[in-house]
């Protein structure tokens, strides 16, 4: 992050777009940014109408654009998501539940980014304001696939990625056999059946990851006028700020375009009451 400041620190005020998510994505990139306005850079936030932790404030402008759903319809979308995940099923039921609401989630967050790239007047706006970065969580590449149609570099904040494409992108080592995979329950001592079952549902995350992207792709091929690939979207990011813990999850290699900001969004504690 300090390197990420210092670099816009000596352009001596930089323009900055930032293209959050909501709800917990958003309360980590709120501490950057405020730091970011504390160094004298201007930052333009846009965000869909019905999203209800962004908020207008000092050290950003926030541009609000419209999407077909409710507030309400598209909280309680997320929430079903996150409460099946929780939940303790047979592997079977989790994964035919997930793709449910996967897919549903997909067109949710496909149909926000359609409303935010076809829309002319907020287009215009961000087209004329030469930013020199998109700040953004590649989770939904919404963020991402702006920067390519804007032609301006990328910096991603994010707590992983699904089937661990931010790995692959980045060309890090990425060794299915060994890592506790999602839906597995196990440990980091793992015997040999655990591993091919590791190994196994890799090729399924991979699945998974083709069957929840597949909008986006064919969104950004619409807006890009040319095929291109979820992997080919990402590839572009210059930065990667991963908020991981190696107290908490497996010990990575990394390359030397990704910084890791565990506890970032910590700035703000509260003693805990007695």
């Amino acid at each position: 992050v300090l390197l990420f400041l210092s670099v816009l620190c000596s352009a001596g005020g930089g323009k900055l777009l930032v293209v959050p998510m909501d709800e917990s994505h958003w309360l980590s990139l709120r501490s950057l940014l405020v730091a970011l306005s504390q160094k004298g850079h201007q930052i333009v936030t846009v965000a869909p109408d019905v999203n209800s932790s962004v908020e207008a404030s000092e050290y950003h402008t926030l541009k609000r654009y419209p999407v077909p759903l409710g507030r309400e319809e598209v909280r309680a979308r997320v929430h079903s998501l996150g409460n099946d995940l929780f939940e303790r099923k047979p592997f079977r039921e989790r994964i035919t539940a997930l793709l449910e609401k996967v897919q549903l989630i997909s067109n949710l967050y496909t149909s926000s980014c359609s409303s935010l790239l076809h829309n002319k007047d907020l287009m215009q706006y961000l087209q004329s304001s030469e930013f020199d970065a998109v700040l953004t969580d590649p989770l939904v590449p919404c963020g991402q696939i702006l920067a390519l149609h804007l032609s301006v570099p990328s910096v991603f904040s994010l707590r992983g990625f699904t089937c661990s494409s931010d790995l692959q992108v980045a060309q890090c080592p990425d060794l299915p056999s060994y890592v506790p995979r999602t839906f597995t329950d196990s440990s980091d001592h793992t015997t040999f059946i655990q591993h091919v079952e590791n190994s196994v549902l890799k090729s399924i995350d991979s699945f998974l990851c083709l069957f929840a992207y597949l909008p986006f792709e064919l969104l950004v091929s619409d807006v890009l006028h040319k095929q291109v690939t979820l992997e080919e979207v990402l590839c572009h990011g210059s930065i990667w700020l991963e908020r991981m813990d190696f107290v908490f999850e497996h010990p990575m290699s990394a390359m030397p375009n990704i910084g890791f900001t565990e506890g970032i969004n910590c700035g703000r504690k509260k003693p805990l009451s007695q």
